[in-house]
């Protein structure tokens, strides 16, 4: 599939162009607002990852002249702006997905697979988990808890997508390190630990399982 990455700072452009590449995209790379603007605007690219602070135009303003020109590719967001309004912001101008800087490249990488997806007719699938108390929009990488947005960071999230994609499956701190971090990931590995205290607070305590020696998973 073919992509266009929009992207101005060449030390994430430049591993981030391997990495797709490696993993089959056909990928071009635009570093201004405008040079983006005009590359997507032949409509020629099913996805586009766009970082919100470019030169020249900013990324917002990208997808506004693109959804107004009549172009459906589906934008991926890259930025280091995460607040809720930021993303609201984004996916009211026509973004579908939104990933908050840094990430890791399975993160990237899973999220243009699930834009892939839709852009295939698959629709945007949503996964329930926790009896349906949690659901994930795979999309639009959002989670909801008992019917309530609940704002997440890019890494939050992934955690929770590498846990309800697979429920009643237990992952070890090992597992989801090399799914949420990546295998590249050299830190401490109860970096887990802390990430899932962040997501039950913002959840709910039973929102993921844990037991010694087996490690952490979601109930259906």
């Amino acid at each position: 599939m073919r992509l266009l990455l929009v992207e101005d700072d060449a030390r994430i452009a430049q591993p981030t162009l391997g990495a797709l590449r490696e993993a089959g995209y056909a990928v071009t790379w635009a570093q201004t607002g405008p040079e983006g603007l005009e590359a997507a605007a032949l409509g020629e690219f099913p996805l586009v990852v766009l970082d919100v602070m470019l030169p020249g135009m900013d990324g917002f303003q990208v997808a506004r002249e693109l959804r107004e020109q009549g172009v459906d590719s589906a934008v991926l967001f890259l930025t280091a702006r995460g607040e809720l309004s930021d993303r609201v912001q984004g996916l009211d101008l026509g973004g579908d997905a939104y990933l908050v800087k840094p990430f890791a490249m399975p993160e990237l990488l899973a999220t243009l697979r699930a834009l892939s997806r839709r852009e295939r007719g698959a629709g945007a699938p949503r996964v329930t988990f926790a009896a349906g108390r949690g659901t994930l929009d795979t999309v639009a990488r959002t989670v909801a808890w008992d019917g309530a947005e609940v704002a997440v960071t890019g890494r939050e999230y992934a955690l929770l997508e590498a846990l309800a994609l697979s429920p009643e499956r237990w992952f070890t701190r090992e597992d989801l390190i090399d799914r949420v971090w990546g295998p590249e990931f050299g830190g401490e590995a109860r970096i887990v630990d802390v990430y899932v205290r962040y997501v039950r607070r913002k959840l709910a305590p039973e929102a993921i399982s844990s037991e010694r020696g087996r490690g952490y998973r979601v109930e259906r």
